[in-house]
């Protein structure tokens, strides 16, 4: 079993911004839509989540 840490947003979020809210574990991480939680989430592999992680910082 996964142990998951607590749904937080960006600290570069706005108040009351349009964003996503991330969970992070150890094999990966959860991503939802912080307006639309109920619609659900994706969930990334380890792997998956610091390739775009990583890109994301490239940019």
């Amino acid at each position: 079993m996964n142990t998951t840490t607590e749904w937080h947003k960006s600290s570069y979020s706005a108040n009351g911004g349009n964003c996503v809210e991330v969970r992070e574990f150890e094999v990966g991480a959860d991503v939802r839509d912080t307006q639309n939680r109920e619609a659900g989430h994706l969930t990334f592999a380890r792997r998956e989540w610091l390739a775009l992680l990583s890109g994301a910082r490239s940019q």
